[in-house]
């Protein structure tokens, strides 16, 4: 396997760049102009997971593509760096205001959702609204079952590597206990391979997710939906496809209720990684959801939702 090959981007996201963070350089992609985005990933994914999404959406918004250190980042973090939830969480918030941004909707999947959820509890500030799609809510374990057993391994990295070299095998990707409970279709192999390949193919990739994997637990992200669940001025969207077995659409739409300003959309035809699936069901969703929030008028996107 080619580094070069597995660190491959998708020029759909736009342009590389990167910024210095409490945890070592942190990797981007900026494209578009207009309301701005930012999208987060979530374990062994990386920027690709939103390719197809930012490709639509950057014609009217700017779109702000991360690539976070959870196991399919091109760029390791440094040896001491603290990548528990809340430090993870931070990275997202570091960028936000290292690159000037104001007002942006931020946008999360799988466990992207849950560090996003993270973010915009401790870090408020320059955040106008939130869009979940299926990720972890107050009634979901993190990691769900029947990922739940990968902290552990994690605390052995020889483990973690020896379970995650099956994944050079495309026909093992698509099984249920790594990305066939997460996706309707394989991924074309360029991409796949960027998701898989990464941690085993860098040690020092695999020592940050394993140090982002052992040091997760349920209580992070539930205490961060506790304080959105306050929160009444931040307007937040669920998208969620019917069929997630890993993420139940019945947690979400409890969570959407009990938000103050929740609402929840489903989709069809898509599990989990819905970028990947149903990406034309997310820009329209996310579209909208800027329009209302006034993000077309103003393109500070300053306006209240009301």
């Amino acid at each position: 396997m080619q580094i070069d090959e597995i660190a491959w981007r998708s020029p759909d996201l736009g342009e590389a760049r990167s910024v210095a963070t409490s945890a070592g350089t942190l990797d981007y992609f900026d494209r578009g102009d207009g309301p701005c985005l930012v999208f987060s990933h979530g374990w062994l994914t990386n920027a690709n997971l939103w390719r197809k999404v930012v490709d639509r959406l950057a014609t009217s918004h700017r779109c702000v593509t991360l690539d976070l250190p959870l196991g399919s980042h091109r760029t390791p973090m440094r040896p001491d760096a603290d990548l528990s939830p809340t430090s993870v969480a931070g990275l997202i918030a570091e960028v936000i205001e290292a690159v000037g941004l104001r007002n942006v909707t931020l946008v999360g999947n799988d466990s992207g959702g849950a560090y996003s959820q993270i973010a915009v509890a401790r870090h408020p500030q320059h955040i106008g609204g939130l869009v979940l799609t299926s990720c972890e809510t107050p009634d979901d374990p993190w990691p769900p079952a029947p990922f739940d057993a990968l902290p552990g391994l994690a605390l052995d990295p020889a483990a973690l590597r020896a379970v995650l070299l099956t994944l050079a095998d495309p026909a093992v990707r698509m099984s249920p206990p790594a990305y066939g409970l997460l996706l309707t279709e394989p991924v074309e192999p360029r991409v796949f391979d960027t998701y898989a390949l990464a941690a085993i193919a860098d040690d020092a990739i695999l020592r940050d997710i394993s140090k982002v994997m052992s040091a997760t637990t349920s209580a992070a992200v539930h205490g961060a939906a506790d304080i959105l669940l306050g929160r009444r001025d931040l307007p937040v969207l669920l998208v969620w496809p019917e069929q997630d077995t890993v993420f139940p659409v019945e947690h979400a739409r409890r969570y959407a209720r009990s938000l103050v300003h929740g609402r929840i959309e489903t989709i069809t035809d898509s599990l989990s990684l819905t970028p990947e699936d149903r990406p034309d069901a997310l820009v329209i969703a996310i579209a909208k959801f800027t329009t209302d929030r006034g993000c077309d008028r103003i393109r500070d996107c300053g306006q209240v939702w009301t």
